[in-house]
């Protein structure tokens, strides 16, 4: 499996309507087939700073990058953007989310 993070630093004016934009993309990448999870979050600590959390089969990756929706982004997203955003994208061996054995709920 590829996952990946990534950190998106929104320019102030675009913070409030950054789920907006990029609605139509995290759309059609959820729809991709071996896309395994594409969730947003916002920072706590920095206002303007959305996490992107997502997950591939490895033979899906590249297909995702190379998606009409994706080269879209690439053209959608720069104009919202604060500074280009930051990225670790690597290839594990789990297949999905495990518990966090050390904090178990009874």
């Amino acid at each position: 499996m590829i996952f990946i993070v990534a950190k998106f630093e929104t320019k102030p004016e675009w913070t409030d309507r950054w789920m907006e934009l990029v609605a139509p993309f995290t759309q059609a990448t959820r729809a991709e087939p071996g896309n395994r999870w594409f969730d947003w979050s916002r920072s706590v600590d920095h206002p303007h700073e959305w996490v992107l959390v997502e997950a591939f089969d490895d033979d899906a990756a590249e297909a995702h990058v190379t998606s009409d929706h994706f080269k879209q982004a690439q053209q959608d997203l720069p104009r919202a953007l604060a500074r280009t955003p930051a990225v670790i994208s690597e290839s594990i061996s789990a297949e999905d989310w495990a518990e966090l054995g050390e904090m178990s709920v009874d």
